[in-house]
């Protein structure tokens, strides 16, 4: 689960994480409001207005201003506030529609008053699966797309490796903070903010952090300015406060759907709908699918108990994009039995009502032989495989 910038900086705060001081706003007036409040604690003028959507890149679309005065403050709220961001993190890139803006961040600018002593640093903490323990990653090079810093400057990115029997150690915060070059109060700062964002991290159940960019003031602070928050979904049973702040006007609306039914759903851009119980299966299935010619459309696990009605949702919000052409149902019974499912199958599409796209159905495991009989003699425009060959042959001729 993404949150906001401002959400992530509060729980950063929590911890005691050095942050950007800001307040969020849904309204010029709450800008305004925002604006006067910030100025009383800071003493300046300057702010930066900061959209609010889960997409990295928007000082490149326009979504990042900074306001020397009350009157621009004014101007950029407004421009913000209902604009169609695009980034090229947002759905289609800079080419597609864009995210809808909701909500801005009025920010303290933390590089006041002297720009050119302020250094701007790459960090983020994540977990290593091939090491098996959490890695911070870190970089001189911060404010910048750390893929191109990795591709072209690659002996500027380092990682530190933390124990997670040890947690992290002194010795490590020490060893960051040198490597970026700091020293006197900016390097124990840095220290301090290391230390600080891993208790973070592990503290909230986190998948990752990024924090892009960590700043080194003109008085030698390390703040937070912007930050990625990636909570790990399965965790948030144990913080139902984190849980809370889930903005699903963020998420794409059938993902949302699928999660209501408890369908493993992820959205993609092919041709080819799949609906396979097991994420194994639907890895395996998707392979098949691109060798066969085509593309899959999205990723959606029934689980263990692909009853009717699971399949019936699973088939409508497959059916709610219009660029799939087909529809392979790929299920092995296990604890779920074939013909069950295959009844499902039978009971969705007489519900839905006529489905003007090809399915195709390989159903194996238990009571294979008699789902096969049931799709057969059902009547519908349904096509049943039973081996795997069998099924990317019925792909490749249902495109062409």
């Amino acid at each position: 689960m993404n949150l906001h910038e401002y959400q992530g900086k509060d729980l950063l705060a929590s911890y005691g994480v050095a942050i950007q001081r800001g307040y969020v706003a849904s309204t010029v007036e709450e800008a305004v409001a925002a604006y006067e409040k910030l100025q009383e604690e800071t003493g300046t003028e300057f702010c930066v207005v900061k959209a609010q959507i889960h997409a990295g890149g928007r000082g490149k679309g326009g979504g990042v201003k900074l306001s020397k005065n009350i009157a621009e403050l004014k101007e950029n709220a407004g421009n913000i506030l209902g604009m169609m961001l695009k980034t090229p993190q947002t759905p289609g890139g800079l080419n597609g529609a864009g995210k809808l803006v909701s909500k801005i961040l009025i920010a303290e600018d933390t590089y006041a008053p002297d720009f050119d002593a302020c250094k701007e640093f790459y960090i983020s903490i994540l977990m290593d699966r091939e090491s098996k323990r959490n890695v911070i990653i870190y970089s001189t090079e911060g404010g910048m797309n750390i893929e191109d810093v990795a591709e072209n400057t690659p002996h500027l990115v380092h990682k530190e490796f933390i124990d997670p029997n040890l947690g992290i150690q002194a010795y490590q915060g020490r060893k960051v903070a040198f490597n970026l070059g700091l020293s006197g109060k900016a390097f124990k700062e840095m220290t301090k903010f290391i230390t600080s964002l891993y208790q973070a991290f592990l503290g909230s159940d986190s998948s990752m952090f990024e924090i892009n960019p960590a700043l080194r003031t003109g008085d030698d602070r390390i703040v937070a300015v912007d930050c990625k928050v990636n909570l790990d979904d399965n965790s948030l049973f144990r913080h139902p406060d984190l849980a809370a702040l889930r903005d699903k006007t963020e998420e794409d609306p059938t993902e949302v759907e699928a999660k209501e039914f408890d369908l493993n759903y992820i959205k993609l851009d092919g041709n080819v709908g799949c609906m396979v119980n097991g994420a194994g299966l639907a890895m395996a299935t998707m392979d098949l699918i691109k060798q066969s010619g085509g593309s899959p459309a999205n990723f959606l696990d029934v689980g263990g108990t692909a009853d009717a009605e699971r399949v019936e949702q699973g088939f409508r919000i497959i059916l709610k994009d219009e660029n799939v052409k087909a529809i392979l149902v790929n299920i092995f019974g296990g604890i779920v039995r074939g013909d069950r499912v295959a009844q499902g199958i039978i009971d969705a599409y007489q519900n839905i009502g006529e489905i003007k796209i090809p399915i195709i159905v390989r159903l194996q495991g238990t009571n294979a032989v008699e789902a096969k009989k049931l799709i057969d003699e059902s009547g519908l425009k349904v096509h049943s495989a039973v081996q795997f060959k069998e099924a990317a042959d019925l792909v490749k001729e249902v495109l062409q």
